[in-house]
């Protein structure tokens, strides 16, 4: 039993070293990967320690179950969160609120209009922030973004495009069938399709540029020195 826990203890760590190594160079100073000490945690998640300096947290029994691959293009999803400045943080909202409401209902007891107006305000604005905080339709843009980034960064650490889109679809495709909460699966079936649009216009772009006048005479430029040799 203690040499199973000593191998998967080792395990762990090998698995966290390796995915700092999957980091890019500018992050890594400031970007740390830790396990999760969470009870019943999302599967990789990021969070704000200081002014400077960013946790990417990983539930480790989650993440073994998944192909090298699909971890990959996953950490490289959530490293796009934090270079696109998407990360969840505690906010003053909740706070504000709470005074705001506290405020309104004193000022109603001693009527005293101005700072009731003022109370009522405070309500507003935090409000109007936590629904933007936790609009679902922000959430999917921001996740969107964070997988063509995902890509780029994958074909930066010697990914190949097709590659790239197939890992990455094949692991939010893997979420989708594991996630039985119905809001949670269709926000993963949203990205994936937008995944595929993407794959198709990125596929395209490949074609078009095959098939331009200039790539197909370099094409017979190729073919016509080859024949001389």
């Amino acid at each position: 039993m203690t040499s199973y826990s000593a191998a998967s203890a080792r395990a762990e760590m090998s698995e966290l070293r390796r995915l700092k190594s999957l980091l890019p160079p500018e992050l890594q100073s400031w970007v740390t990967v830790e396990t999760t000490v969470e009870v019943n945690p999302p599967l990789v998640r990021s969070e704000e320690l200081g002014k400077d300096q960013v946790e990417i947290q990983i539930d480790l029994v989650k993440w073994e179950r998944l192909a090298l691959d699909q971890r990959n293009l996953l950490f490289w999803h959530e490293v796009a969160r934090v270079q696109n400045d998407t990360i969840s943080r505690d906010g003053w909202e909740m706070a504000a609120l709470a005074i705001g409401l506290g405020g309104a209902v004193g000022e109603l007891w001693v009527q005293d209009g101005l700072l009731l107006v003022l109370a009522l305000g405070l309500c507003g604005v935090s409000g109007y922030r936590l629904y933007s905080r936790n609009n679902s339709d922000r959430h999917l843009k921001e996740a969107i973004d964070a997988d063509e980034k995902a890509i780029s960064l994958a074909t930066r650490f010697g990914y190949t495009l097709p590659n790239a889109y197939k890992s990455l679809g094949s692991a939010l495709k893997t979420l989708t069938d594991d996630t039985p909460k119905k809001s949670k699966r269709k926000h993963y079936e949203s990205r994936l399709d937008a995944l595929k649009r993407s794959a198709t216009k990125a596929k395209d772009k490949v074609d078009r540029a095959r098939t331009s006048p200039r790539s197909r005479a370099l094409a017979d430029d190729r073919e016509n020195r080859e024949s001389y040799r």
